[in-house]
């Protein structure tokens, strides 16, 4: 799959795959296969460290008995990727015993985590690094609750024949790309905004089947608000409550950070969580506007960031290149239907260098929720629905949601989420957002933070316009 065409990895109206999956515990955990890859952004290795004994006890209230944390605390991630020309974002974390960094695409989009799995792996892409080796004995058993949350976010109706079974899924999303695996569990190490380094054992699934999947990344880190989600997971266990926010910027930097103790506490707009749009992050309907041109009423909108473009249903995507291309018709720009990189582009006399100079050509488009004192507001400007190719020219970066099946959704994909900071707060259910300079932050090493690293980042950010600065620890 090109990651620059239509990626859209989120887990939206996902259908269950009828495929077979071994059912056989022996059978799943076979073989040796790799795949690798140099590619590897700045990251803190873990790989020479062991996870302490005591995260990977067998009794207690986690299916592997973390203890509960006294206080809530978050974590953050540094963001690597972009919409063009990669098509992706995506985050390094360090999973197993001794931890080994995995590349995971950040999906809002969908609950479960997974990984590319030598099981062996019948089918996987090649990816930045070595599959994933489970261990064995921990299997999560089809009875277990988590086994029955994956089936209901996955669309999927498990079974037990015998209250042993593992735990087997089938994720389908809406580019056609699919993951068939089995849910296990292992150690996740996770250093905390409170400078301490967490080890929680969290499920996720071990995938050894893909189909369509791009070769940017070991798998996806699912932070939807469903009970298998990261996010549950971690709330369940006290570790982080369930907010979870990024920042993306178009210059391939930003950050991702779960728990609420690193959310601004003022300078966001923030509208309630709707269930207009069950299971996914939904600030309910809006009025659509392109400047002061009305393109549509109550419209369904979700924000998906494991999508890299924008999608609107079929009759206000009509309405938007109606519109662009009557602007359009006023300037010196033409139609380039020789630019595959998306179905529409235009070109100028002279290559564009930045989607920054679309500004004097294409209308901001606003997104309007409530009314009265209650009205709140997103705008997207031009350089949030365009990209400007490799070869200077402008392509159109909100698609035609008919074409994906998603019929009256409008998503709002990682194009039109660029250096806005989004915050999703299960908590409160509630949805923020604000402009932000998503690669402002400025980085400083320190030498050692109290707990075993020998180096570390100290991340100390700066948001432009909310005048907030907030510091934590991230790897």
């Amino acid at each position: 799959m090109d990651g620059r065409k239509f990626l859209v990895l989120a887990g939206l109206i996902a259908a269950a795959l009828h495929v077979g999956i071994p059912s056989c515990s022996a059978d799943v955990f076979a073989g040796t296969k790799t795949a690798t890859s140099p590619r590897k952004p700045r990251a803190l290795s873990l790989s020479s460290f062991s996870v302490p004994a005591s995260s990977s006890a067998s009794t207690g209230k986690s299916i592997d008995g973390w203890r509960r944390q006294s206080s809530f605390s978050s974590v953050v991630f540094p963001v690597h990727g972009n919409v063009y020309p990669l098509g992706i974002y995506y985050v390094s974390i360090n999973i197993g015993n001794p931890p080994k960094p995995y590349f995971l695409d950040v999906d809002t989009g969908s609950d479960v985590t997974w990984l590319q799995c030598d099981a062996p792996c019948s089918s996987c892409s090649k990816s930045p690094h070595p599959l994933y080796q489970p261990v064995k004995n921990r299997l999560v058993q089809c009875t277990n609750r988590l086994c029955e949350a994956v089936h209901e976010s996955t669309l999927h109706e498990g079974g037990c024949e015998t209250p042993h079974d593992q735990c087997d899924y089938e994720i389908e999303y809406q580019d056609n790309g699919s993951s068939i695996g089995v849910l296990v569990t292992d150690t996740f190490a996770l250093p905390l905004s409170n400078k301490t380094l967490a080890f929680p054992s969290l499920a996720l699934g071990c995938g050894y089947d893909q189909q369509g999947w791009p070769p940017n990344t070991d798998g996806v880190l699912g932070l939807g608000s469903g009970e298998i989600s990261i996010l549950s997971q971690l709330r369940d266990l006290g570790v982080c409550r369930s907010v979870v926010g990024h920042c993306l910027s178009r210059n391939s930097q930003g950050f991702l950070f779960i728990g609420d103790n690193v959310v601004p506490p003022r300078g966001l707009t923030w509208v309630p969580m709707s269930s207009v749009a069950a299971k996914y992050y939904s600030p309910g309907l809006a009025t659509v506007f392109a400047g002061k041109q009305k393109l549509a009423d109550k419209q369904t909108l979700v924000f998906d960031s494991g999508s890299s473009y924008t999608y609107f249903s079929k009759q206000m995507y009509q309405s938007l290149l109606s519109l662009i291309r009557s602007d359009i018709s006023k300037t010196s720009l033409k139609e380039a239907p020789e630019e595959k990189a998306l179905p529409l582009c235009w070109k100028d006399a002279k290559p564009f260098s930045s989607v920054l100079e679309l500004s004097k050509y294409f209308r901001s488009i606003i997104l309007s929720f409530g009314k009265g004192k209650a009205l709140a507001q997103m705008v997207i400007p031009p350089e949030n629905y365009f990209i400007v190719t490799e070869k200077g020219r402008a392509c159109l970066g909100i698609l035609n949601g008919s074409d994906l099946g998603l019929e009256d959704l409008n998503l709002i994909g990682d194009i039109s989420m660029q250096d806005t900071m989004i915050v999703y707060d299960n908590e409160n259910k509630r949805i923020g957002w604000a402009a932000a300079g998503c690669d402002k932050a400025t980085i400083a090493e320190e030498d050692e933070f109290g707990f075993q690293f020998q180096e570390g980042i100290l991340y100390q950010l700066q948001f432009p316009g909310i005048g907030v600065h907030q510091e934590y620890l991230a790897y």
